[in-house]
């Protein structure tokens, strides 16, 4: 699959900086998003502001979109630990509210959000794709050691809404698609503090991780609708 434009929310990341240079070097068109509105500084690159804090920001970009819609959306934003430094509960005792709410804002609702706005551009007779960074421990299947409690919760919450949106696009829209994607443990601000008991080899870079998460991207068909893949296109357990 090929993508004439694509677009991608959270530009300023890690993954979501290599994805936009990913894709600008394959000569595809990007809208990259940020809540600075700055974007990597690549040609074919065009910056546009979004906030998960103001709905009326996200749906700003793609309304100016609709004559020439991005085939390809990708939502790159998550948070592991908050910007005042809290970080990943490792037990229920240290569950606080306000955290999760925060937590499950960026990682949920914000994504949704997206989603909202950017699905009904999508067209009924041609391929699109809709994809949202994911993670393998969202998993509910594959959790063997907890913790990690909103994080999880709400990894495994957007695994849910993509499959809500895989159905829903599947009624109307027969070439379209939507998945969850995990890129491993990338090196980035996001796994940094977890980075030192890792093993060998297991630590990606982003470069590395978007042209992995590219390359699962276009093998994928309708048929693969509403499901998370790694990056090694193996299909990630509900």
């Amino acid at each position: 699959m090929t993508w004439k434009r694509a677009a991608v929310f959270g530009s300023s990341g890690g993954i979501g900086a290599a994805l936009v240079q990913a894709l600008a070097e394959r000569n595809i068109p990007v809208l990259a998003g940020s809540r600075s509105g700055k974007a990597p500084d690549f040609p074919g690159v065009t910056p546009f502001r979004f906030d998960f804090d103001d709905e009326a920001s996200i749906a700003e970009a793609p309304g100016a979109w609709r004559d020439n819609p991005p085939k390809l959306v990708i939502v790159a934003t998550g948070v592991l630990t908050l910007e005042d430094g809290t970080g990943p509960e490792r037990s229920f005792k240290n569950l606080d509210a306000e955290t999760m709410a925060r937590v499950l804002h960026i990682n949920i609702i914000g994504p949704a959000l997206v989603a909202k706005h950017v699905l009904p551009l999508f067209p009924r007779d041609a391929p699109a794709t809709f994809a949202a960074i994911s993670a393998r421990v969202g998993s509910i299947g594959d959790n063997r050691i907890g913790g990690w409690h909103s994080y999880r919760a709400s990894k495994a919450a957007l695994n849910m809404l993509v499959r809500n949106f895989a159905i829903e696009l599947g009624r109307t829209h027969k070439q379209a698609l939507a998945v969850g994607l995990h890129p491993g443990t990338v090196d980035t601000p996001l796994s940094e503090p977890f980075q030192n008991n890792l093993p060998e080899g297991q630590l990606t870079a982003p470069s590395e991780a978007a042209a992995s998460l590219l390359g699962v991207l276009e093998r994928l068909t309708p048929d693969n609708s509403g499901d998370v893949f790694d990056y090694k296109g193996e299909r990630v357990e509900p």
